[in-house]
């Protein structure tokens, strides 16, 4: 581990995060692993898939 990260948590436990910061980092990592969930559970759409084949493209 590098060095500057012991300074970071050092500062970190010094001078700890707004319960508002704290709660907004919560929400964005709940908010991805629910995003993960559901790709697992359902799979990835076709029609967002760049270049599937979903759709024909019309070649001059």
């Amino acid at each position: 581990m590098w060095p500057v990260w012991f300074l970071r948590m050092a500062r970190w436990v010094r001078r700890p995060p707004s319960v508002r910061q704290v709660v907004l980092v919560v929400v964005v990592i709940a908010l991805c692993l629910a995003i993960a969930g559901f790709e697992w559970l359902f799979g990835w759409p076709e029609a967002l898939t760049p270049n599937s084949g979903g759709v024909p493209r019309i070649r001059p």
